[in-house]
């Protein structure tokens, strides 16, 4: 079908609406200022010339209600000049009024009184004859004001809604985009280091690298990830980094309960990998880890024994990576705290809404 026709539909089914809106609003008028006249034929002819009078005074209010906010929604917003558009739009509607009441109430008593004519009518009572229409045009303005603010207000808040929901999306996949980069790169490194050690050692890295590069592959385009696949993938990730460091690094996992319960992806290892690399690990004093959970949080804490060098002393991109994408997803924030025995870090467990 062409553009044509569903545009005349389009026309067509405004216009019955309108009709019967205007109807609608005719007839309660003149069922409150004669019931009895709707209980017969004869009372319904006595008001039919009051009941067209009321349906052509109510329709020009209406589309002349219509025409001022169609006219001003083009010109001035609601939203950024509230006074200027409600100064016009009412002073325009109430000008608009007047004139259209007045002129129909004077048509409407030269067709039906006899003997009045424009040489011998009272114009001061036609004046105020036109009190009644202006009064009641006040109060539709009122109404299509109202319906046109929050029409308006309603737009900017949606697309407000929208562009920040574009942008928040934007910066967390921006902190995800940093994960996959950062990972490989440090896992080289390690491996670089592993060959010139133990070529045995150094294929059971790679081995053990492919699978843990395979989960960062599957959760890179995800905001939050099952608390049970992230503790499997901070246990395959020490057992990697056990390989390197031998009885050098102790490990310790005490999790149970973890049904229903999320955090953004990764951040177990952007911790773990913290605490290796900003850590002394040797046998005479071995870098130990505890993953923990409470009803709220998993916890994440090591002996504290710093290494003096100029890489330690560089945090990188784990914990405030980690900070930026929980204030992104949720109000909780993580919780960080450094005593002289230990470095501890609390992530709050999300869960995900139902909808």
């Amino acid at each position: 079908m062409s553009k044509d026709f569903y545009s005349s539909a389009t026309i067509f089914n405004s216009g019955k609406r309108f009709f019967i809106l205007n109807f609608g609003i005719s007839a309660i008028l003149m069922l409150f200022f004669c019931p009895s006249c709707f209980l017969s034929i004869d009372g319904i002819v006595s008001i039919l010339p009051d009941w067209i009078f009321s349906f052509l005074m109510s329709s020009a209010l209406s589309l002349g209600g219509f025409k001022v906010e169609e006219y001003f929604d083009k010109r001035i917003s609601w939203i950024e000049k509230p006074v200027t558009r409600l100064i016009w739009t009412a002073a325009s509607y109430m000008i608009y009024s007047f004139i259209v009441s007045f002129f129909l109430v004077l048509i409407y008593v030269l067709m039906t009184v006899d003997g009045v004519n424009l040489t011998n009518i009272n114009w001061l009572r036609m004046l105020n004859s036109t009190l009644m229409p202006t009064s009641i045009a006040l109060v539709i303005i009122t109404i299509f004001i109202s319906r046109s603010w929050l029409y308006e207000w309603r737009s900017a808040a949606i697309e407000a809604e929208q562009l920040k929901s574009e942008k928040l999306a934007s910066q967390y996949q921006s902190l995800k985009d940093q994960l996959n980069p950062h990972f490989l790169f440090n896992s080289l490194n390690v491996l670089s280091n592993l060959v010139y050690e133990s070529a045995e050692k150094s294929a059971e890295f790679i081995q053990q690298l492919s699978k843990i590069y395979r989960y960062v592959l599957d959760v890179q385009n995800k905001e939050l990830v099952g608390l049970e696949k992230e503790v499997m993938f901070a246990e395959n990730y020490l057992s990697l980094q056990k390989i390197r460091f031998e009885r050098s690094l102790e490990y310790y996992i005490d999790v149970n309960q973890m049904k229903g319960l999320n955090i953004p992806p990764l951040s177990l290892q952007l911790l773990l990998e913290n605490a290796i690399k900003h850590n002394i690990a040797s046998m005479e004093k071995p870098l130990k880890i505890f993953i923990q959970q409470t009803p709220d949080t998993l916890i994440v804490r090591n002996n504290l024994q710093p290494k003096l060098t100029k890489e330690a002393a560089d945090s990188g991109i784990g914990l405030e990576n980690i900070e930026k994408r929980y204030a992104l997803l949720s109000d909780k924030i993580p919780k960080i705290t450094k005593t002289s025995t230990e470095f501890i870090v609390e992530l709050p467990l999300l869960t995900l809404e139902k909808p």
